[in-house]
Order: C-alpha cells, then structure tokens, then sequence
C-alpha cells in the first residue's frame, strides 16, 4: 500500500542552518499495517509524514501509495489517497463552519462538485450515524459551529473525517500529544476501532513508547532521518519501554532524547 524508496530531504542547503531531515528512507507497509514510528528529537517523524502528503517536495527517491507514483504530484492530487489527523486539534477541521459542513467536505474529499444541494437528508441522517459512534453527543450538534467544541470533541471528529472515505492511507501525527490524558485515551481508542473495522493501512507517530508498543501490529525507530530499526509479531508485543531505550542507544550510539517521551 506504500513503498518509500530512497527518499533524501534536505532543508535550508548551502546555509548555516543545513539539515538532513531525511536520509535515505526505504519502507514498505501492506494493506492493513498499523505502524506505530517512535523517535527522538529531529529524527524525521514529521518531514516522513510531510513528504508522504506532498507538503514539500522530496530532494530523490520515489513515493508510492497503491502502486501510483505521487512522488511529484502536489499536495491537492494526494488527497484523495491520504487521511491525516495532526497534533494540534485545531488545524483538522473548519472553526466557523458547522459540524455537518465540515463533514461534508470530508465526505466529497477527491470527488467531482456539481450545482446541487451541499447536504442532502440521507448524509445527514448518515452523519448523525457516524457521529454516535464517538460518544460525545455529536450526533445532536450537526449545526454547532466547530469552534465552539473542545480540544478532544474537535480531534474525535477530525478523525472520524480522516476516515470515513476510507483512504489508502492514515497518518496520525501524535495526534493525542495535546490533549488531557484522559481524552487522549478515548481518541487512541477510537483510532484503533476505526483502524481495526476498516483495515485501514495506518503510519502512527508517538512520542509514548508504551502507545507504541501496545498499538499497532509494526513498530519502527527512526534516527537522524532514516529507520534504524523494525520489529513486528511477537517480538514486538515482548517489547518494553526500557527494551526501546536500550535498543536506540545500541543503534545510534546515543541516549535517547525526547523530553516528552522519556517523561511520559
């Protein structure tokens, strides 16, 4: 369902401020994979995802999702491949629009737009359906504003968004790093429900190694911009958060460092 090949990312080149943000990444997932990807400060997490949804072009190496090469195409074209939820709950959805506006454009992600109704009763009916699903009393709220919902209600619906197309591909950026842990709990549950009942092929980055660990059939560690380390099945479920740090440290040669992580 994906294959990276080779992918190099350089920013600022030339400059003082030159870093290697990617350096020859190869990684393949098949349909179905939820990958969980755990790093320390700067070791790529992001700029992968970023380069998988065509933020910014990639310097070389290729890029395929579903056997179409999308290496070169704009971050628009890819759209309709990709679901994506970020860290921060407020950049998935639209503050000023309703839930159901915003539903709907979710809803007609990569589709054609013609001169008709935007939201026909048999959507709403089967938004309203879709929204129970979260637990949050939603369902009732089809024409409240976004904004107006909080952290967790807004990043529940971004991911319900992110999946309800079904896409080739789900990329969750430490999508429960900003919330209360609390709510972060009930979203990392919704997300494994989605995954599991639609199979859907899942990259999820983390900065909780015990997440992980528990979620997820493929674990990797990356380090200063390429994987350095892959681990599924059983010997992936065996794992502990102190056999992670051990591991890192044999294969970089460097403590961890990721504030956030080693607290968690």
């Amino acid at each position: 369902m994906l294959k990276i090949n080779g992918v190099y990312k350089t920013f600022n080149r030339g400059t003082i401020n030159e870093k290697r943000a990617l350096n020859g990444v190869d990684l393949e997932l098949n349909e179905g994979d939820f990958v969980t990807i755990i790093g320390g400060n700067g070791a790529g997490k992001s700029t992968l995802l970023n380069s998988i949804c065509g933020v910014f072009p990639v310097d070389s190496g290729s890029i395929v999702i579903d056997g179409k090469d999308v290496t070169r195409l704009p971050e628009h074209k890819r759209a309709k491949y990709l679901g994506r939820v970020f860290q921060d709950p407020m950049m998935g959805t639209a503050a000023d629009m309703w839930i159901e506006e915003n539903m709907s454009l979710a809803y007609r992600r990569g589709m054609s737009r013609g001169l008709k109704w935007a939201i026909t009763s048999k959507e709403r009916k089967m938004y309203r359906e879709m929204l129970s699903q979260l637990g949050l009393g939603l369902e009732d709220r089809l024409s409240s504003k976004v904004g107006l919902l909080s952290g967790g209600q807004r990043q529940a619906l971004t991911l319900l968004m992110a999946v309800m197309r079904k896409p080739k591909l789900l990329l969750l950026d430490e999508h429960t790093a900003a919330l209360d842990p609390k709510t972060a709990e009930t979203v990392l549950e919704l997300s494994e429900k989605f995954i599991s009942e639609g199979n859907l092929t899942t990259l999820m980055i983390t900065h909780n190694m015990k997440d992980a660990i528990t979620h997820g059939n493929r674990l990797i560690m990356m380090h200063e911009g390429r994987v350095i380390y892959d681990v599924s099945g059983e010997e992936k479920k065996k794992l502990t958060v102190d056999d992670l740090l051990k591991k890192f440290a044999d294969l970089s040669g460097e403590e961890f460092a990721n504030d956030r992580a080693l607290l968690n």
